[in-house]
């Protein structure tokens, strides 16, 4: 057991020695070189074989960066795009005049609509507050008249009958229907005695 502990101190000094006189290589990293993906190998990252990747690359190592300058520039269609949504967001003094002319010309249409519209209201309001009043006057006539139409029918009925009638029983409405018969006679006989007064007139006498 003695030796066993004598030969486990030795390894444990000559492994000591040995770690600390390990001198491994430096890395040959060169910061000076442009780092430039390999396109090809699977390794490299997706998003460092785009074309976005390929313009920073030129931007920071210019030719330095093996990009091709032509491959930078945009397609006829990504161009055409381009120019498109340039002119949708940016687009031309004259079309932003015009597009501010358009809205005011609009603007100055609605208000002229609204003004001619509340003139026209305006003018009609003296007659339709006359023909208000005349309507409640009319209304006020009509129901005084039913009123007093109907106090007479029903003084009638007493007078006819000998006691008050309940305007609701058919008694009362079979002699309202009856007074209203007699009233047309009356005015039928009234209307022919007059054409036939008209027509018995000597004629106007011209002079």
């Amino acid at each position: 057991s003695l030796n066993s502990g004598s030969n486990s101190e030795t390894f444990s000094t000559t492994r000591l020695v040995t770690t600390a006189g390990y001198n491994p290589k430096p890395l040959k990293l060169d910061f000076r070189q442009p780092y430039i993906p390999d396109k090809e190998s699977d390794k490299t990252p997706e998003w460092q074989k785009t074309g976005r990747y390929d313009k920073k690359l030129f931007g920071r190592y210019g030719s330095g960066s093996g990009v091709d300058p032509a491959s930078l520039w945009p397609s006829h269609e990504e161009l055409e795009k381009l120019i498109a949504e340039e002119r949708e967001w940016h687009p031309p003094l004259e079309v932003l005049l015009k597009n501010i002319e358009a809205k005011q010309k609009e603007e100055t249409q609605k208000r002229l609509a609204k003004e001619k519209l509340i003139a026209a209201n305006m003018a009609k309001m003296p007659k339709m507050i006359e023909d208000w009043r005349r309507e409640k006057r009319e209304g006020k006539q009509k129901l005084k008249e039913e009123k007093a139409r109907k106090a007479k029918l029903l003084a009638e009925a007493r007078e006819r009958f000998g006691y008050n009638v309940d305007p609701r029983t058919p008694k009362f409405l079979e002699m309202v229907a009856e007074i209203e018969k007699e009233e047309k006679k009356k005015k039928k006989l009234l209307k022919r005695r007059l054409k036939e007064e008209q027509a018995a007139a000597p004629p106007a006498a011209h002079s």
